[in-house]
């Protein structure tokens, strides 16, 4: 027993090692990533054999040396305590523009440069302004249309789920799903209200929020969720807390979200019936909650399961997937989650990988348990989506005992 017992705490300290190394270099991501995100596009573009005038190397220079003093600046100021939406603004957007200039100028500036050197065109100055200019022309097309489709109504995604425990009564259940709406600094009422409209055109027997409504607190951005009230359900509109309603508020979000007809679940569960059958249907408060301070706000499935019959099957709204691994040993069937965007501009999923079992799509977990991940309906920060496209989700709940 012993013996075991050292082999398992070996094992975990050597588990625990990498993971605390990572953490150590987590800390320091906040100073070190705006100075790479700044400096690398700035020495391939301008500093690596380009031989531009003098007055065009001062001036990119410079601004680049511009970009990395005032992008945090206003992202402080955007999202601090003062909470300027015009900061907020010019923040993100210098984000998601360094992000993609940063990521083809690494990309083109080794790749482009190798096959060029390969096929022997030009001498140096010729291959090292053609990177140049073929990473602006790609950061440029790439930016116009990542700002179009985060600003456009996401496109419906449609998918069977089917769930073993389920009745054949509730075969043909639709659940609509949306999610990480993010209103916030850039008003986005009209598009708000068209997301709603694009819901209700599902005829959906539940529709379900799984948080992060918005930036900002539920009075500075009532306008932006007012469409939510206008949502039909045939049988219930269900919502829970994300980790961005803690840092606004989030008592005042979810009252506002009961304002508007919906049922905050929160550790809590509904059930919806028919045909003789019942789906139970729970929802717990965002991870982040208890670490927010806010009273009576925590996430707690057990909580969200007391008194239900073991029997039926569980449909759960839980905003992270990373909750998936509590879900997966209670025995749920179904976990609803957004939070990671897709990525929402790439490669940043492989970041989020590092945080979340599931980027996007349906994954299974455990003996049973399923995890749809939506890549979301909105954008947060950056108003751009590059291959990480938004989406309103519509899945339709299958039985295997329905009839042909």
């Amino acid at each position: 027993m012993t013996e075991t017992s050292d082999t398992r705490s070996a094992a975990g300290a050597a588990r625990e090692a990498p993971r605390s190394r990572l953490q150590r270099l987590m800390r320091y991501l906040p100073l070190i990533a705006p100075v790479l995100l700044w400096a690398v596009p700035c020495w391939v573009l301008l500093h690596t054999g380009q031989r531009w005038p003098l007055p065009v190397t001062l001036i990119g220079t410079a601004l680049s040396v511009l970009g990395l003093a005032g992008m945090p600046l206003a992202m402080v100021r955007g999202h601090g305590r003062r909470q300027q939406d015009r900061a907020a603004i010019v923040g993100d957007t210098l984000l998601g523009c360094v992000w993609v200039l940063f990521t083809w100028s690494v990309l083109l500036g080794v790749l482009l440069r190798l096959a060029l050197t390969v096929a022997g065109v030009g001498d140096g100055q010729d291959r090292a302004r053609i990177v140049t200019w073929a990473v602006l022309g790609v950061t440029a097309v790439l930016l116009a249309w990542g700002y179009a489709e985060a600003r456009r109504v996401p496109r419906v995604r449609r998918l069977d789920v089917e769930l073993p425990r389920l009745g054949a009564g509730l075969d043909g259940t639709r659940v609509a799903l949306i999610t990480d709406t993010h209103y916030g600094p850039l008003d986005r009422a009209r598009w708000s209200a068209r997301v709603c409209e694009t819901v209700n055109t599902l005829e959906a027997d539940l529709v379900c929020h799984t948080g992060d409504i918005a930036d900002g607190t539920a009075e500075r951005r009532r306008a932006q969720a007012a469409p939510l009230g206008t949502v039909r359900a045939t049988r219930a509109r269900v919502y829970v807390t994300g980790n961005h309603e803690y840092y606004s508020e989030a008592q005042g979000w979810v009252d506002l979200m009961g304002e508007l007809g919906w049922e905050p679940l929160r550790n809590r569960h509904l059930l919806l019936e028919r045909g003789g059958d019942t789906l139970l249907v729970a929802g717990v408060d965002d991870v982040t909650a208890e670490s927010s301070g806010l009273a009576g706000h925590r996430a707690h499935l057990g909580g969200a399961l007391q008194g239900a019959d073991p029997d039926h099957p569980v449909l759960l709204l839980a905003h992270q997937p990373k909750f998936i691994d509590r879900a997966a040993a209670h025995g749920i069937d179904l976990q609803l989650s957004g939070h990671t965007h897709g990525g929402q501009i790439w490669p940043f999923h492989y970041l989020v990988r590092l945080d979340q079992p599931a980027v996007a799509g349906l994954s299974s977990h455990g003996a049973r348990t399923l995890l749809y991940t939506s890549r979301g309906t909105g954008f947060w920060g950056p108003p751009f989506r590059v291959f990480a496209p938004s989406e309103i989700t519509l899945l339709v709940l299958r039985s295997p005992r329905r009839s042909g």
